[in-house]
């Protein structure tokens, strides 16, 4: 069933229905609020926040959206975790409602649109994803607005549509390459559904391809600028070397636990009734269908020859949560299916909330596990403001005048949670920086404090600076648990009279 507009408030009842949906959605980026401001930045967040303070048209990472939005709350909140992270949270509203019209438009009904809503916001990939701010976060926004845009072409039959779907899509690939997936999600969606086939021959899709190309358009040039490094980077992953089966099996669990273990069951069941043409238009069924299964399909087919890390399914969770709403209140099911989809329903927002509740205190505490160690451990930055108080005493008692780290997660938190105007920059993967002014060579003639894990080896140390000491190490430290130990060294008189080492990244090196 389509409906050819949002759909309207018709009694008491149904206007009750809305509040509560919003009401809910409030108190969980309420949470979300709260959680991020007392939450220690994670490693890739303090990293994407020293982009923030340099915005360009793209990163040797990924395209510049995550920067904007941090750039947007630092603003806003100032060079705090929580101003890091608040739009990022915020945006669940704009996301809710593009999702709750998607399902409103495609399947009908007040009920399966607030369903759907609520539902994404109780899944840990929503609820993580906003919290812990990342290029996923802008990109399950931009994810929903594609969703909704091309809903709105279905049920409307208006070209015009056509144009907000480019400017969606275009959001989306600022965002994170993944939404390149959309084009060919979109091309079998019209041809699947024979009355959508007409579009082919129409100037509309193309106009708006051409309005995501212009937006898409300063990370081309980005990317001219320099040597197409993040495209090499990125697309390389696709290259194939061997075959395994190792990390097949790590996706299903995985993607039963970000969605939250009931939304994940109820979302298969709609699937698994679009899939076997139960219920719903045709044009609904297979938009939703290709919307999932074209980036599930090939992120399958990947993890054949490499791990495909949970959160790259980010983009699928608009359309999948609307399949879940659509497999509680529209799919007509036995008595059987009917129980489990109720059950679900009835339990899914307790159990998600109650999952994001758990891994937040556990990153914060390590008390749920008896204060050993988790996979939170090494992200999240649990530790690091009194580390990097002990850093700054040794640095001002060395005489340091800069601060070098090896890997660009330690830098990251470095910058942020060292005295602000510290000077701190990586000593390798300059290619990660090439947006960012490089520290005064007044600075990085001094003394330089390197920072790494203790016990590891570097012959290129001795080899490339005349004095190399030993001046400590320092623990960073979750309660009772060591999480790692750092080792320091001051750095002195580098033999080439440059301390920073500038070897071409791995992509730009002919093999």
């Amino acid at each position: 069933m389509l409906v050819s507009g949002p759909i309207q408030i018709r009694s008491t009842g149904e206007a009750r229905v809305l509040r509560n949906t919003w009401l809910i959605i409030a108190s969980l980026v309420l949470i979300r609020l709260v959680s991020a401001a007392y939450t220690p930045l994670t490693f890739d967040e303090a990293y994407y926040w020293t982009w923030s303070k340099h915005l360009a048209g793209g990163y040797y990472d990924h395209p510049p959206m995550v920067a904007l939005v941090i750039r947007l709350g630092t603003m806003i909140a100032g060079d705090t975790e929580f101003g890091v992270r608040l739009v990022s949270v915020l945006l669940a509203f704009p996301m809710s409602w593009a999702v709750y019209q998607s399902a409103a438009l495609l399947f009908g009904g007040q009920r399966v649109a607030s369903t759907a809503a609520v539902l994404l916001n109780v899944t840990l990939i929503a609820a993580v994803g906003t919290m812990i701010v990342t290029p996923d976060a802008p990109l399950m926004v931009a994810s929903a607005f594609v969703l909704y845009t091309l809903a709105q072409v279905l049920a409307t039959g208006r070209g015009a549509w056509w144009l907000a779907v480019g400017v969606a899509v275009g959001v989306a690939l600022l965002s994170k390459y993944t939404a390149l997936f959309f084009g060919p999600a979109i091309l079998i969606w019209l041809i699947a559904v024979p009355k959508l086939r007409r579009w082919l021959i129409s100037p509309w899709p193309y106009l708006g391809g051409i309005i995501a190309f212009a937006l898409f358009s300063p990370v081309i040039l980005w990317n001219a600028d320099h040597q197409w490094v993040s495209f090499l980077k990125q697309f390389g992953r696709a290259r194939v070397d061997h075959y395994t089966l190792k990390y097949i099996i790590e996706i299903i669990p995985t993607q039963f636990v970000f969605a939250s273990p009931l939304v994940f069951v109820l979302g298969v069941m709609g699937l698994h009734a679009f899939l076997m043409r139960r219920d719903g238009a045709l044009g609904a069924r297979v938009l939703i269908s290709v919307s999932v299964w074209v980036i599930v399909l090939y992120f399958i087919w990947h993890s054949l020859h490499t791990r495909v890390e949970a959160n790259w399914f980010a983009p699928v969770y608009p359309a999948f949560v609307v399949a879940a709403a659509a497999a509680a209140n529209v799919v007509k099911w036995g008595e059987r299916g009917a129980k489990t989809a109720a059950w679900c329903l009835r339990w899914a927002g307790l159990v998600g909330i109650a999952m994001f509740a758990g891994l937040v205190l556990q990153a914060n505490t390590g008390i749920l596990s008896g204060y050993r160690r988790d996979a939170s451990v090494r992200s999240v930055g649990v530790g690091w403001p009194e580390l990097a108080r002990n850093i700054e005493a040794v640095r001002m008692r060395a005489g340091a005048t800069c601060v070098l780290a090896k890997d660009y997660g330690t830098t990251g938190w470095l910058a942020f949670y060292l005295p602000k105007g510290t000077c701190v920059t990586q000593r390798n993967e300059r290619i990660r920086w090439v947006n960012m002014p490089e520290p005064a060579a007044a600075l990085l003639a001094g003394k330089l404090l390197y920072i790494d894990d203790v016990g590891a080896e570097h012959p290129e140390l001795k080899r490339d600076f005349n004095r190399v000491e030993d001046v400590g190490e320092l623990q960073r430290r979750r309660g009772p648990l060591v999480i790692e130990t750092y080792r320091l060294d001051l750095l002195e008189g580098a033999k080439s009279g440059d301390p920073l080492d500038r070897s071409p990244p791995l992509e730009l090196v002919p093999h």
